[in-house]
């Protein structure tokens, strides 16, 4: 009897741990309904700096107005990207090669997943469609990342996942 007993919590055992498994594909990642709810906060300068960053991306890097970067950015801004350079100024010409301005829109066009404040920090993540590398055909979503570091109501530092290219 207690070997059966024992046999049978082993199955039920093995089966708990094996299901969750089998039962969970990758689901896609989906972007947030309300980018205007991603920047509430209790707290008004977190909610302060969850704007700033905000605009930013829709203003400077979305849109490409490289002449409002100084109204977002620090001087001795930080860069942490493997290929791009440190420094607003520097910023702003490394993009001035790649971006040409159009016009600002109201919500931040890439499909965001949420934005987290805390301290000095904005963490704002994005939906990343990415091709399987063993089928091209496929897609799978995953996130990701940009951290910035605000002072004196300014991005100070600038955080991602990019790799060296």
């Amino acid at each position: 009897m207690k070997h059966v007993l024992a046999l049978t919590s082993f199955a039920l055992c093995a089966a708990i741990a094996v299901a969750p498994i089998a039962a969970h594909a990758q689901l896609p990642v989906q972007a947030a309904a309300d980018q205007a709810a991603l920047l509430a906060s209790a707290d008004p300068h977190l909610a302060a700096n969850k704007k700033l960053v905000y605009d930013f991306w829709r203003e400077v890097f979305e849109a490409g107005h490289m002449d409002l970067a100084d109204k977002y950015m620090a001087e001795s801004y930080v860069q942490h990207n493997p290929n791009v350079p440190t420094g607003r100024a520097a910023f702003v010409a490394f993009f001035t090669q790649y971006v040409k301005p159009k016009a600002i829109q109201p919500t931040i066009q890439a499909p965001v997943v949420t934005m987290v404040a805390e301290g000095d920090k904005v963490i704002i993540s994005f939906v990343r469609t990415m091709a399987d590398p063993k089928d091209a055909a496929k897609k799978s979503t995953t996130t990701w990342f940009d951290m910035f570091r605000i002072e004196n109501g300014r991005i100070a530092e600038h955080w991602d996942c990019a790799p060296k290219e």
